[in-house]
């Protein structure tokens, strides 16, 4: 409570200043020439790094200038979205959401939808991958299902947080196990996940790639598949599908401005997001992180969303949520 208190008001105070600056220099607000950028969760996370990575890609080619990265952590996002949409007709203002988001919003009955902001564009994709401890006698994604057809309960399944529990649910419809027999035990990040798969409290994970590459690389664990619908660069190994399970629930992360902003300032920010991710360095944080493109924009983006809310929720209610 105190973070999420603590969020909403460093962005009021934020807002308030950039108001102010903007009225004494006599400048129109524009995101190239005072942008806020808003992750709406705490420092360190996917959000975050988006944001972070965007601030300083914007600063050296100097595409945008007096970028600020504003965090408001809280209620699965929603609390940011909340904010943003307070911020009627700002044009300086852009907020980082994905498939957590729209999960955040089911999660918390959250007064404020997703279709009550102004997307402006999906930008990529990333994957989770499928982990067992080192010593599994599970070598095979085969293998793993047929315990887990035996044992539902008994095969205990952990990951980094909601989207990693929808992942998994989204796996067990496809192997033919009712997701309300699985036991899934959510953990604060990749550390603990790592940790709970090498203690043998979780027989499997889905987490993100990222979160566990390490630890796959230094023999910790074993992976066993990426749920993509297609092989990934960089990523050896199969697609859950190739495996003969249809997963293909992905963490994408799109961008958002207040509600009541112009075509013409939508046109501007997507603009500007592009040309950060047209340099190098975006690419190489792309391959670092296993980040898959996926620009989608215009009309397609709110289809998109409103088919990713579909699914999420179907999943929710497989899981007896």
């Amino acid at each position: 409570m105190g973070l999420a208190i603590y969020g909403i008001i460093a962005v009021v105070v934020i807002v308030a200043a950039v108001g102010f600056s903007f009225q004494r220099g006599g400048l129109s607000a524009d995101i190239r020439n005072k942008a806020t950028l808003i992750a709406p969760a705490g420092a360190g996370g996917g959000w975050d790094l988006v944001m972070r990575e965007s601030q300083a890609i914007m600063r050296e080619k100097k595409i945008a200038t007096n970028i600020q990265v504003v965090n408001v952590p809280g209620a699965a996002g929603t609390i940011g979205l909340s904010r943003l949409h307070s911020m009627h007709g700002r044009a300086d203002v852009v907020m980082v959401g994905g498939t957590g988001l729209v999960a955040g919003v089911q999660q918390t009955k959250s007064a404020v939808k997703m279709n009550d902001v102004t997307p402006i564009a999906r930008i990529f994709e990333e994957y989770d991958i499928l982990v067992v401890p080192a010593n599994s006698p599970y070598k095979t994604v085969q293998d793993l299902v047929a315990a887990w057809r035996q044992n539902p309960h008994g095969i205990a399944f952990t990951g980094g947080g909601s989207f990693d529990q929808l992942v998994m649910a989204q796996f067990a419809k496809a192997a033919g196990i009712d997701p309300k027999n699985t036991t899934y035990i959510p953990k604060a990040g990749g550390g603990e996940v790592a940790q709970a798969l090498v203690t043998h409290t979780a027989a499997a994970a889905f987490s993100g790639y990222a979160d566990l590459i390490d630890q796959v690389e230094s023999g910790r664990l074993r992976a066993l598949a990426v749920a993509a619908k297609d092989p990934v660069e960089g990523v050896d190994l199969p697609t859950l599908r190739q495996a003969g399970f249809d997963v293909t629930l992905a963490n994408w992360r799109g961008l958002f401005a207040p509600p009541g902003v112009s075509d013409g300032d939508v046109k501007n920010i997507r603009d500007v997001f592009d040309e950060v991710m047209q340099t190098p360095d975006w690419a190489e944080a792309e391959k670092t992180n296993k980040w898959t493109r996926a620009w989608l924009e215009g009309p397609a983006v709110s289809t998109f969303i409103a088919d990713e809310d579909r699914v999420i929720a179907d999943l929710y209610k497989e899981l007896g949520k």
